[in-house]
């Protein structure tokens, strides 16, 4: 079950999404062909802690349980790969699109967002990939604020994603966060079976998560490679990735990985 937040956890969590925006604002400056994966994430992790703020990411437990922990402050994956990316000397080049997912505890608390970042110019498809995916995400903060059941988010949300003409990942969703990244519940970015019947959550004001759509622009169909983290396409093609940590308040949802004023990417 989901733990519900105060207002003043709220603020607190607000801390911790600031300084992950604002990594953000740094990796989108430095973004360019010939700049390296381990580049972008030297300055993320320097950056965290200038602030006394801690890398979630780093030394993450493998999902394999026995395989080594992601080694850096970011995941790094560019077009086909999906998420989890190991950061290294690959650089960047035009064309390219690049998925930076990180996050930082703060005095206790977490914030976590991704963003997909265009290197030079991409071609028409990948571009309206992209922008579906952000697009989708931004659906699911404004019917956060309409809906009461999580269902009827995710139905929204795979429902526009097919709309767009892409397919929407289902084996990697978003989460609960607070104290710890991942909290309950899990949040699908489309609607399973189990989802359609429970509901889902409540949302209710105090929810505070992780919401983080990933969409292909061929099949849904994912695999792990072998380096035990990087998730990539089955099929080759493109993937894009958003998310936002987000608070549901009396007054509506919060983007607590948000700009100053609210900002998005």
């Amino acid at each position: 079950m989901e733990t519900l937040k105060s207002r003043r956890e709220i603020a607190e969590m607000r801390k911790a999404g600031l300084l992950v925006w604002q990594a953000h604002q740094l990796v989108g400056a430095m973004i360019k062909p010939g700049v390296t994966t381990a580049e972008l994430n030297a300055a993320v992790e320097e950056f965290f802690a200038r602030q006394g703020a801690d890398a979630l990411f780093k030394n993450y437990p493998n999902p394999d349980g026995d395989g080594p922990p992601f080694p850096a402050a970011c995941c790094i994956s560019i077009n086909e790969q999906v998420v989890h990316g190991i950061p290294g000397p690959r650089k960047l080049k035009e064309g390219d699109i690049v998925k930076v997912d990180t996050g930082c505890r703060y005095h206790g608390w977490c914030g976590d967002a991704a963003a997909t970042y265009a290197v030079g110019k991409v071609s028409a498809e990948v571009r309206q990939l992209i922008d579906a995916t952000r697009g989708v995400l931004a659906l699911a903060v404004e019917l956060m604020g309409r809906c009461s059941w999580w269902r009827d988010v995710a139905l929204e949300m795979e429902a526009f994603v097919k709309r767009a003409g892409f397919s929407s990942v289902v084996k990697y969703v978003g989460h609960g966060i607070g104290r710890e990244m991942h909290e309950d519940p899990q949040v699908p970015n489309f609607c399973d079976r189990k989802t359609r019947l429970t509901g889902g959550f409540r949302l209710s004001p105090g929810l505070v998560i992780a919401v983080e759509p990933m969409v292909n622009l061929g099949s849904a169909r994912v695999q792990r490679l072998a380096d035990t983290w990087t998730v990539a396409t089955c099929d080759g093609k493109p993937s894009a990735h958003f998310e936002h940590t987000i608070a549901l308040t009396d007054d509506g949802p919060v983007l607590l990985t948000g700009g100053p004023s609210g900002e998005t990417w």
